[in-house]
């Protein structure tokens, strides 16, 4: 009988640690850039069900590309995970692409990325703990036609995402990527269905990703695999190169 009381003490404990700081006795906080789309609320959904503190921006609570916004607003809103779903895309191949449509891809898609985690990670590692995850892309690693703008500017934040990782983990945080694969969300609704069924046929499983199961690898990822940074995490069924 006292063996259970423990081990029923122990998985409340464990599980009251995964949405509370113990040590200030307050919601663990997550914080999701473009947290208005349908991935990013999906995830604040997931975070929000399981009993986070939940803020979701959206450009008009943080426009990412505004770096001094972006560290006036980590100054004063802490967090314990930070999840980077911002994002922009301007399909065109490049000799057609003019220079001020490169430049906004990749200042949404990685330099936001790279300013917000910087301006967390301030904060995480005072503390001693945090974890920053990014959304990449498998663009990043075999981008389309028309995609060297945004697969240049996802496969800078896997670079990023080692970079952070080694500099930061003797402090404590976890800076991982995740490339979510192709998902039925606003951001794809221009794609026609002829390209939608090309894709699809990549996918050995002949499906495509769903954003609540994303949701829950995101979760999953950080309450349950605490020794695991610097890490590339690929959701989809496309084959490729591993990545680790």
């Amino acid at each position: 009988m006292e063996g259970c009381l423990f081990t029923q003490r122990h998985k409340f404990f464990r599980l009251y640690s995964q949405v509370v700081d113990v040590e200030n006795g307050v919601l663990k906080r997550v914080v999701i850039t473009g947290g208005k789309g349908g991935l990013g609320r999906a995830i604040g959904n997931e975070f929000s069900l399981a009993g986070w503190d939940v803020r979701a921006l959206g450009r008009d609570n943080l426009d990412v590309c505004d770096e001094v916004a972006v560290r006036d607003y980590f100054s004063e809103v802490g967090c314990d995970l930070l999840v980077c779903c911002a994002g922009l895309v301007r399909d065109e191949v490049l000799f057609r692409m003019d220079g001020a449509s490169w430049d906004e891809v990749f200042r949404v898609n990685f330099q936001g990325a790279r300013w917000c985690a910087e301006a967390a990670i301030e904060g995480m590692a005072a503390r001693g703990s945090g974890h920053v995850v990014f959304m990449s892309s498998y663009a990043g690693l075999h981008p389309a036609v028309g995609q060297v703008a945004y697969g240049t500017a996802k496969g800078a934040l896997m670079g990023l995402t080692r970079d952070l990782a080694g500099k930061y983990g003797n402090r404590g945080v976890r800076v991982n990527a995740v490339l979510p694969g192709f998902l039925v969300t606003g951001m794809t609704a221009g794609i026609s269905e002829q390209r939608r069924d090309e894709v699809r046929g990549m996918h050995v499983l002949g499906e495509f990703n769903r954003v609540g199961r994303v949701a829950k690898f995101v979760r999953f990822l950080e309450e349950e695999m605490l020794f695991t940074s610097g890490q590339v995490f690929s959701l989809d069924s496309r084959p490729g190169e591993i990545i680790s």
